[in-house]
């Protein structure tokens, strides 16, 4: 009797097994499929992060030196706020799957918080303001010096994320961060003797240039710290939070593009300039932001730096042909050290190695 009983529990055991064997090979495959639409999705963010920052530094420098007439850069920021708005109300849209759903979620997440849309205000007032800043920048610094010297905005977010969100770094991180002061300020030293080296260098203030650049470099750090506790405070998803910030900004800039250039948009009209070029531009900025929310989900601190250095480099030697920008050692030593606090900074060491963290 024990023997019949064991052999029909390993019957009733080998029946059980095989439904359960062919529903784990079906999840394995899953899991596999699923693991490498994230790999794909990875590199394709990672390789479209790289191209939109080589890209826009070179072509805000473009468009505020070309011939031809000039166009009014808070409508582009204005512009570019609508675009994205546009966009990220698409992906709420395709996130849901239905038009009743998608209305339901606005107007429960939007309309029906309006103190929550309202705490979004002030990233998306900082937000405008920085993008201002970088027309600025892009204007007195070139695309190479600019696309270093904004590196800093890591520096600014390490310390608000210290401050704002209690976070810890660790040794390697500090010792990064002072490599990345260190490297700017070389390819600061640089540029300073060798103001007058490139072409379009006429009617340029390096100091107005760095200061707009540092400006926007702290005020990157404060939003994105700021949107990120947003972000982690609620169950709001991170494209409903994009539109939210769409819906405040869009009416702050309309102001601000008639409060500061209201005697030009009046005598030259609001669209004054805006080719294909700067339709291009446009597009361009509006999704940036929208680039760094996937790799952020999709890639790792190494990759994104990696995509980060990439541009450095690849916005040098585009600077040289097109703008006939001149390396100096100094420059290249410069830039070599932001490439490598970069790295050091999203360096994650295993725990066993870990050197310690130190706190603010």
């Amino acid at each position: 009797m024990p023997k019949r009983r064991l052999r029909g529990e390993s019957t009733a055991a080998l029946s059980r097994t095989v439904p359960q064997i062919q529903k784990e090979a079906s999840g394995d495959k899953m899991q596999k499929k699923g693991e490498a639409k994230n790999a794909t999705l990875k590199y394709v963010s990672l390789v479209t992060l790289t191209l939109q920052n080589s890209l826009l530094g070179l072509s805000m420098r473009f468009a505020r030196t070309r011939d031809g007439d000039m166009f009014i850069s808070s409508t582009a920021v204005l512009m570019s706020e609508v675009v994205k708005f546009v966009i990220s109300l698409a992906l709420v849209y395709l996130e849901t799957g239905s038009l009743a759903v998608f209305l339901s979620n606005v107007h429960r997440q939007i309309i029906k918080e309006p103190l929550d849309t309202l705490k979004v205000c002030v990233p998306s007032f900082v937000y405008l303001v920085q993008n201002n800043l970088l027309y600025v920048s892009a204007s007195h610094l070139d695309a190479a010096t600019y696309q270093v010297t904004y590196q800093l905005k890591i520096l600014t977010t390490a310390l608000f994320s210290v401050f704002i969100l209690k976070r810890t770094l660790m040794r390697t991180q500090w010792i990064s961060l002072l490599t990345l002061v260190f490297g700017v300020v070389l390819v600061q030293l640089a540029e300073g003797h060798e103001q007058s080296s490139s072409k379009n260098a006429e009617g340029q203030n390096r100091f107005v240039g760095f200061t707009a650049a540092l400006t926007a470099c702290g005020l990157s750090g404060f939003a994105g710290v700021y949107f990120e506790k947003i972000l982690k405070g609620s169950d709001v998803t991170v494209w409903m939070r994009n539109v939210q910030l769409a819906l405040c900004s869009i009416p702050l800039g309309l102001i601000s593009c008639y409060a500061y250039d209201g005697r030009a948009i009046s005598e030259k009209g609001f669209f004054f300039g805006h080719d294909p070029f700067v339709n291009y531009l446009v597009l361009l900025q509006a999704g940036g932001g929208l680039i760094v929310a996937v790799v952020v989900k999709y890639a790792d601190n190494i990759l994104k730096g990696f995509a980060t250095s990439l541009a450095i480099v690849i916005s040098c030697v585009a600077a040289i042909y097109l703008f006939g920008f001149q390396l100096s050692a100094q420059f290249v030593l410069g830039a070599a050290f932001v490439i490598l606090s970069i790295f050091l900074y999203g360096y994650q060491p295993r725990k066993s190695d870990a050197q310690g963290v130190f706190k603010v």
